[in-house]
């Protein structure tokens, strides 16, 4: 069995100490590639390096919406040239928009849309973070559609209703679910898992963030992806070696990652 982790932050000081234990950890749990999402290129070099130290981890370069205040054009050219430069930058991101903790709206979609012009352009992936705006942020997708054409992307640690999902799927995304599918209160999100159809499915950790039953409360990390993986799989009632083998293709499909 093969399970990708499609967004973590390994890059964290919390992980200083263990990193390579780490790594052992998610080798048992048979996590055989791992992308690694960005926040802001501050983390550009530590990222590159995990990348290119750990065969296995690849990753994505962007701006987080809640650094957007700081969005100066050249970050976009920092963000291109990266992307361009090195082969294991598989996405761009994470962008998108978060109405939950800012309302900085308009500082917010001018950073995605930059990002969202570099991932057409290059034809990468986009990753999108979305809390509290998936209204907004579905109309800004079909507007960025309706000027440029469609682009590759997965609505990441995806939190919304059934409908809100649907909105998605319309615009061509993956779903990607973390440990949050796994809380015992969070129906809404395991409605919308239960919807997705088998070949827009992720899964993640979003780690050190949100670690999945049994593990709720605990630092997260790569390994624990296997436990979302298995809650998914019970919520869809299939074995986990099939929900293995569906999001692992999906992931190498989306990301153009090396079968294996």
């Amino acid at each position: 069995m093969q399970l990708i982790d499609t967004h973590v932050h390994i890059n964290f000081d919390v992980y200083n100490q263990e990193r390579d234990d780490i790594r052992n950890r998610w080798s048992t749990a048979e996590v055989v590639q791992l992308i690694h999402s960005c926040v802001t290129p501050k983390e550009f070099e530590s990222i590159q390096t995990l990348a290119h130290q750990y065969e296995e981890l690849y990753f994505a370069v962007g701006f987080h919406p809640l650094e957007s205040q700081d969005w100066v054009p050249e970050i976009g050219e920092q963000i291109l040239n990266l992307a361009q430069s090195d082969p294991k930058v598989v996405a761009i991101g994470e962008t998108g928009l978060d109405f939950y903790k800012a309302s900085n709206r308009k500082q917010q979609q001018q950073a995605l849309g930059a990002q969202l012009e570099i991932a057409y352009k290059l034809d990468l992936p986009v990753i999108i973070h979305c809390r509290d705006a998936a209204a907004p942020l579905a109309e800004y997708l079909r507007k960025f559609y309706q000027t440029h054409g469609e682009l590759k992307g997965v609505m990441h640690c995806w939190g919304g209703t059934p409908e809100e999902t649907q909105w998605f799927l319309d615009l061509g995304f993956y779903i990607s679910f973390s440990g949050t599918v796994t809380f015992k209160k969070a129906t809404q999100i395991q409605e919308s898992c239960q919807m997705v159809p088998s070949d827009r499915l992720l899964i993640e950790t979003d780690c050190p963030f949100l670690a999945p039953v049994p593990k709720r409360g605990k630092r997260n990390e790569p390994a624990y992806v296997r436990y979302v993986a298995e809650a998914i799989a019970s919520l869809r009632d299939i074995p986990l070696e099939t929900l293995a083998l569906s999001t692992t293709q999906n992931a190498q499909t989306l990301f153009q990652l090396p079968t294996l």
